[in-house]
Parts: C-alpha cells; structure tokens; sequence
C-alpha cells in the first residue's frame, strides 16, 4: 500500500512551484508534470481530497493571477523607423594608427 502524504496549503504550494519551475528550466515536460501529479494525488488519502483540491485551485488561481499581472506590466516594445542615411558629419571620426602615431610624437 503506499505511503499517505497529510496535506496543507504550504504542501500544495509546494508542489505546484517546484512543477512550474521544473518545466521553466526544462526539466520536465508537460506529460511529465501530468504524471507527476497523477502520482502526487494518489498519495493524498481520499478524505483529504477535498482539501488538497480546494487548495490546489486557490494555488492556481493565484499563480493564473500573477501570471497575468506579469504579462499586463512587461513593457510593450515601441516600434520604430530606421534610419536609412546617415548624415557623415555626426559620426565620430575613427583615426588610423599612423594618426594616433604622429599626434604620440608631437607631444
């Protein structure tokens, strides 16, 4: 028979980081994170079901809810027009090294 995990919010927030964190570096794939969860939840003891889903889902709801604050507050990258001439005057001018050499030995 295996094991029983007790659960709390802690537990269940837990579980969904290390998910999410293990798929953003590419740990784990999605199927992955399927079965993974698929092992987790017949762990939890069926009276503690309830539980663990009521705290799975306020988990992700608040992790849907950053993700979305995140996304919502990334700047929006302005489009701009490239130039297609350049005015020479406003470059800076690059010296060779004979000028560099010269300028050296008259100081």
């Amino acid at each position: 028979m295996p094991q029983e995990i007790s659960i709390s919010y802690q537990a269940v927030k837990s579980k969904v980081y290390k998910l999410v964190d293990a798929m953003v570096e590419g740990e784990k794939t999605p199927t992955e994170v399927q079965e993974s969860m698929r092992r987790w939840w017949s762990l939890i003891h069926p009276a503690d079901r309830p539980v663990a889903q009521k705290y799975m889902l306020m988990v992700l709801e608040r992790c849907n809810a950053t993700l979305g604050a995140i996304t919502i507050g990334l700047p929006v990258p302005k489009e701009f027009k490239a130039s297609t001439t350049l005015d020479s005057d406003k470059l800076p001018k690059i010296s060779s090294r004979n000028d560099r050499a010269a300028m050296s030995s008259a100081m």
